[in-house]
């Protein structure tokens, strides 16, 4: 319950923001109140914001209450920035806008905007944006440039302060700010004199003191996130410039940026890289040095010591060479980018050439061959995540970063690892962009305890005097400075240094309502309070990391919870539970089944995401079978046992919901629908005019009588109970087409006995009946094997969610299950003649052929049939889930936000599941079909 200021706020907040936007119930503030650091607040109230009027409102409020706000976007933030106990306001989904300007040469980015997504469109012009964090597939702009984000390649050069064009932005106060636009930039000269007056006299006074002056340059000539941007106070005579420039890693602590315009860099087709391995830390540090001056050719240069090398080596496509290195080994991974081939191979003797005196285990060998190379990466970016996987139960994962004088490199490493030695964290790896001196150091505290703790703050306090006072480095050189390293920001500074900063904040922020304690913080122990628990809840999430990798896969990450809040609240379910706290625990619980459960799609999209492998929609199913009640699981069963029957009187279901819409049509049909779904709920399904037909007797089509080349076809049950709407282009049940074109290809057809009590077992999964699942697999299995003599000839069907349920369920190796679309790619193909359409279609790829690694084969498959083809982009799991879209169709609806304004100038979408396809057509305004279908029309035996 809130009290005093905050419920205050909550009620004016109400009177202008949608309640299902305001939040302030203990589930959604606990997800919320996680971000990817090792700091865990629950805010009061969660809004999540959608446009700088909302965002105005919101600070004259909190102002007018002196209530802090802190903003986040994806919250893959490492340092603590993006986590609050008062008012979070969320900048994500409603952000997304995004224009690409002046023929690639720059592009406009709203905060929810994601990294790669921005680079997709920067990507026709051979463009990209110059930050590219390693979180850049799930990592927001607003993150990216309020924390100055950077990477392997951009260095100093091309981070956002470097490839900053204008900002959009709003003060404390609530003033706009664009400073692209040349009238509101004339008018805030006028309106905020007094603040630029204030910056031009900052600048004065670090001109005037030549050492500041000078610490200040020297400091960014390596990587450097600690504190504010001081280098905008020399490198901008206009305090405009400075003041946008400031606003470039300040963290939410200053000002709320509501859009962003980089200048973009080139991104080179070609590329190639060599990792070199040394005897010691020092040759390699020696070489790393030489590199770096020359950043014309080499693009990046990671260095990878003993310890990390370990962490990865028993992992596939690692070289065996791994194991035999000595104690004291390390390694570089260096690449190199160029306009065209001869331009690489110049590169690469230039490269080869600079560094060939020094000493290497195996020689210097580059490569441009795109799966060797992309091997090498692979191995650098497993570091991280094989460190999470292998950690012990309840302990932290934490990745530092630093950045040491490129000259002291070599010394600067082998201190941090005998401060490893002397803390006790010896799992602890480094790694890191070592061409700009910067270093990650990953290790894994555990916080459940005082003496832990207390081990934790002596490590820190000893890094920090290695770093910042021994060898005048940066603290942070990337991941921003947080509530992590803000009690060290004067260390690493200086007095004067540090308060030039404070009277920054007090210009920008003069109520200190702006991310409290973030960079300027009176606390010195607050890199050690509230410290994030890490329970242990259930082995499939107890090595989740929390870093967020997984949210933009998921389905409902936009109305209710993401794989990484799933685990969040599971974790504190666990925590409650054991600590006794029924009260709590109950609410969570209860929150829980629609937020957690119900909306949860168990589409395992988050699995290819996560950087430990886990499969948030396991968990859910786990849950869903505990849950199961005696009922539920005798209800199962029966429908097993009765398959048939039930998929009848589907069709019969369907065929009096046809007849109504014959009689009614679609306006009237709708509304009887919509008001059975009051009265009676969600077991009524949501009506749409692509609502599917009865299926009628299934008609079995032998292809080709007697030909030398079968396949066995196992049409799946939703193919056998319903057809395509009447509103579908091509209204022939799905088995029909698949026939077609089998048999323009020569195929005889075979078919399973007992066909109409066939089905994968998906749908009893789903709702947790896993005994009633694996029933009917094992009917599948014993059919598919009669019908294949016993493996002789391959298995084809016809859903994609059916194909992986199969894959993954049937143990007889002697079966070869494909998907349709498959074989007809990898084999077919060449007895049919394709004549590519001339049009422009949409292609989705349901979430079980993505997770399959099919997204590839289907995409081949498409651009053979038609001449154009669009996978819109940010549409992951369409988030029917089989019926999940009758049942629940405001997930649909939420997953597939974004999808109809880019396929707007397609004439139809096409895709592998039919109750995917129902979805897609009612949020696209385009029909979508079985890919098959466009197959169809598009080929002709081969003569």
């Amino acid at each position: 319950m809130l009290q005093g200021a905050y419920r205050e706020f909550h009620q004016r907040i109400l009177e202008v923001l949608p309640a299902r936007r305001v939040f302030s119930d203990p589930l959604s503030t606990l997800a919320y109140g996680t971000d990817a650091s090792c700091y865990r607040l629950t805010p009061k109230i969660v809004i999540k914001s959608e446009n700088e009027a909302e965002v105005r409102t919101i600070l004259r409020e909190a102002a007018s209450l002196q209530l802090p706000v802190t903003f986040r976007a994806a919250g893959t933030s490492l340092s603590g920035q993006a986590v609050s106990d008062s008012i979070l306001v969320v900048a994500s989904h409603g952000w997304k806008k995004l224009q690409v300007l002046d023929n690639g040469a720059a592009i406009r980015l709203q905060p929810g905007v994601i990294g790669a997504e921005a680079n997709a469109a920067l990507l026709p012009y051979g463009r990209k944006i110059g930050p590219d964090p390693a979180t850049i597939n799930s990592a927001m702009i607003g993150g990216i440039v309020n924390n100055n984000s950077s990477g392997m390649c951009c260095g100093t050069a091309e981070n956002s302060y470097q490839t900053l064009k204008s900002l959009r932005l709003l003060l404390a106060d609530g003033t706009l700010l664009d400073s692209g636009d040349a009238a509101s930039v004339a008018a805030f000269r006028v309106s905020h004199a007094g603040l630029l007056a204030q910056l031009a006299a900052l600048r004065q006074r670090v001109l005037d003191d030549s050492d500041l002056a000078a610490r200040i340059r020297r400091k960014y000539k390596m990587k450097n996130t600690t504190g504010y941007s001081l280098n905008a106070l020399l490198d901008f005579a206009d305090p405009l410039e400075m003041l946008t420039h400031l606003l470039v890693g300040s963290e939410g602590t200053l000002a709320f940026v509501s859009e962003v315009t980089y200048h973009s860099v080139v991104e080179h087709p070609h590329k190639a890289s060599a990792l070199v391995f040394y005897d010691s830390i020092k040759a390699a540090c020696d070489a790393i040095a030489i590199l770096a001056q020359h950043k014309d050719v080499v693009s990046s240069a990671e260095l990878l010591d003993r310890a990390s090398l370990k962490s990865v080596e028993n992992k596939a496509g690692v070289p065996d060479f791994i194991k035999t290195l000595g104690p004291d080994a390390a390694a570089i991974l260096i690449e190199t980018r160029a306009a065209s081939p001869d331009a690489i191979a110049a590169n690469v003797a230039a490269i080869s050439g600079f560094i060939q005196h020094i000493a290497t285990e195996t020689g210097i060998r580059f490569t441009s061959d795109v799966a060797e190379y992309t091997q090498y990466w692979n191995i650098r970016k497993g570091m991280f995540p094989s460190v999470g996987a292998m950690r012990a139960a309840e302990t932290t994962v934490i990745i530092e970063d630093v950045a040491f004088p490129i000259e002291h490199l070599a010394e600067g490493t082998l201190k941090l690892q005998a401060l490893f030695k002397q803390f006790h964290y010896d799992e602890a790896i480094i790694f890191g962009h070592a061409l700009e001196g910067n270093l990650h150091f990953v290790f894994t505290p555990n916080f459940s305890g005082a003496e832990e703790i207390a081990r934790y703050e002596a490590f820190i306090d000893a890094v920090c005097q290695l770093v910042a006072v021994e060898y005048e480095g940066a603290l942070k050189a990337e991941h921003g400075t947080g509530r992590n390293m803000a009690p060290f920001v004067e260390l690493e500074w200086g007095a004067t240094a540090y308060r030039l900063m404070q009277e920054i904040k007090a210009l920008f922020d003069p109520q200190g309502i702006l991310n409290p304690d973030v960079i300027i913080t009176h606390d010195k122990l607050l890199h050690v309070r509230d410290l994030k628990p890490i329970p242990a809840a259930n082995p499939l999430i107890d090595k989740c990391i929390e870093c967020g990798f997984c949210e933009v896969m998921c389905p409902s990450r936009a109305i209710t919870l993401t794989p990484r809040q799933r685990i969040v609240a599971n974790r504190e379910m666990a925590l409650l539970e054991k600590q006794g706290d029924s009260e709590r625990l109950a609410e969570i619980q209860a929150a829980y089944q629609y937020a957690g459960d119900e909306t949860c799609t168990t589409c395992g999209l988050c699995e290819t995401a996560c950087p430990v492998g886990i499969n948030t929609g396991s968990l859910t199913s786990l849950i869903r079978e505990a849950q199961l009640t005696d009922i539920g699981w005798a209800t199962a069963n029966t429908l097993a046992d009765n398959f048939a029957a039930a998929a009848s009187g589907a069709r019969l279901g369907l065929k009096a919901l046809d007849t109504l819409h014959a009689v009614a049509g679609d306006t009237a049909t709708g509304a009887i629908m919509r008001g059975l779904r009051k009265v009676v709920g969600r077991k009524i399904p949501r009506w749409t005019p692509y609502f599917p037909r009865a299926a009628g007797k299934l008609q079995l089509a032998a292809g080709q009588a007697g030909s030398a080349r079968k396949v066995v076809y196992l049409p799946s049950c939703l193919t056998r109970t319903f057809v395509p709407s009447a509103k579908a282009p091509d209204a022939r049940p799905l088995n029909e087409v698949v026939a077609s074109v089998l048999n323009k290809a020569g195929y005889q057809l075979l078919y399973p006995d007992k066909l109409a009590n066939l089905c994968c077992g998906t749908p009893f999964k789903s709702k947790g009946a896993a005994e009633a699942a694996q029933k009917k697999i094992n009917e599948v299995e014993a059919a598919l094997l009669a019908a294949s003599d016993n493996g002789r000839w391959p298995v084809l069907i016809d859903n994609g969610v059916c194909t992986a349920a199969l894959l993954d369920g049937v143990q007889d190796p002697r079966l070869r299950i494909v998907d349709v679309t498959t074989f007809v790619q990898e084999e077919a193909a060449q007895y049919l003649q394709f004549s590519p359409q001339d049009e422009t279609v949409a292609l989705h790829v349901v979430c079980s052929m993505r997770k399959k690694g099919q997204s590839a084969t289907l995409n081949a498959l498409a651009r053979r049939c038609a001449k154009t083809v669009i996978e819109p982009a940010g549409i992951t799991c369409c988030g029917f889930a089989g019926d999940k879209g009758f049942s629940h169709p405001e997930l649909n609806e939420s997953a597939l936000t974004g999808l109809k304004q880019q396929v707007a100038g397609c004439g139809g979408g096409f895709s592998t599941s039919a109750t995917c396809e129902i979805g897609l057509s009612s949020h696209s305004g385009i029909p979508y079909q079985h890919l098959m279908v466009l197959v169809d029309r598009a080929t002709q035996p081969r003569r």
